[in-house]
């Protein structure tokens, strides 16, 4: 069977989206028909998506803080950490916490992160992410 066939001749039947949506009996859709509800993902397709997002928060903090690839390991897995869940625009909104890192105050970054909306939020995540911000 021709593969690539198939996928043309799904793709002009279903579609294609790339942001969720209803389909016609009011299930959880993406991509070519994929039912989230029903279907959902495997572990594989997570797994993707996961990467594929983590190197999106690199090159967002590439693109507007370069300076964070000077920072130790476990630094620089704390801003990635940060990026990934918050996005780089409200990120960037930590400029104090931004502004201490880059000056090697680690203490004062993490008091920053911490104080916030962001570690209201998200709780014992926040407390790890400062203690790693802290201890390096």
């Amino acid at each position: 069977m021709n593969i690539e066939q198939m996928k043309t001749e799904l793709v002009r039947d279903e579609g294609l989206r790339l942001k969720p949506y209803k389909d016609t009996v009011g299930k959880l859709t993406i991509g070519v028909g994929r039912n989230l509800d029903d279907v959902g993902i495997t572990e594989e397709e997570a797994g993707y998506l996961l990467e594929n997002d983590i190197g999106r928060a690199m090159a967002d903090l590439d693109r507007n803080v370069p300076w964070w690839r000077s920072l130790s390991d476990a630094r620089q897995r704390a801003m990635i950490n940060m990026c990934f869940n918050l996005g780089w625009p409200r990120l960037s909104q930590f400029q104090n916490m931004l502004a201490a890192l880059e000056a090697g105050d680690y203490e004062r970054a993490a008091i920053e992160a911490l104080d916030s909306r962001w570690a209201r939020q998200v709780g014992s995540r926040a407390a790890r992410v400062a203690a790693q911000i802290m201890e390096g």
